[in-house]
């Protein structure tokens, strides 16, 4: 199955250097920065889903970003999250710290590449691993336009295919048989091995930069 994904995020603070140029450094962040980050699934043949998430900076280090995220229009209270300064997620995966996600890779340039590859053991009840393989490109400029104005970005694409391999199940069933002499019951087990199922996606990031 492909799943097609179209992301805008939108920063309130500028990146300083324009689409055009020859590389895009990180922007810096404050406490207050606002924006809006727009997630559209398009899965086929035909339907699509799209989310509008809020995100406020709390604070910065050298390390990491500190903000606050909730859907747009929610009552609920916003959940604070942390994420690494290129806005990488880590976590803990089979006993080590791993990379788990790195939509940017600062500086930007275009053509600029890099993978992201992990597999993990036993990550719920039902698959005995997951597999993720993605891989971004920095496509080069792109104008978008929104109810905020007219930006120039740069795109990012990524590809990328997600496997998972079930973990063995058994299964046992149990019945009675009446007859003259008596009843019988008879128990049948069944064991369910291994499978696997692969998905593969495409997403476009579009990163303002003035």
């Amino acid at each position: 199955m492909k799943t097609i994904r179209t992301l805008l995020l939108l920063i309130s603070s500028a990146v300083p250097l324009v689409a055009h140029a020859q590389s895009t450094s990180a922007p810096k962040l404050s406490p207050g920065d606002t924006w809006t980050y727009v997630d559209t699934v398009e899965a086929a043949p035909n339907g699509w889903r799209q989310t509008h998430n809020e995100i406020v900076v709390l604070r910065t280090t050298s390390d990491h970003v500190y903000f606050e995220t909730k859907q747009a229009g929610t009552t609920q209270a916003p959940i604070e999250v942390v994420e690494g300064a290129d806005w990488s997620r880590s976590r803990n995966v089979n006993g080590t710290e791993t990379t788990v996600n790195r939509p940017l890779f600062f500086p930007l340039s275009i053509g600029k590449t890099w993978d992201l590859k992990y597999t993990e053991a036993h990550p719920n009840a039902r698959h005995a691993s997951e597999s993720f393989d993605t891989h971004f490109k920095v496509v080069g400029p792109e104008s978008v336009e929104v109810p905020a104005g007219k930006f120039e970005a740069i795109k990012i694409e990524a590809e990328g295919q997600w496997t998972a391999e079930t973990a063995p199940m058994q299964s046992a069933t149990t019945g009675a048989l009446a007859t003259q002499s008596g009843t019988t019951v008879v128990v049948q087990s069944k064991r369910h091995l291994k499978a696997a199922c692969t998905d593969s996606w495409i997403v476009s990031k579009v990163v303002p930069t003035k």
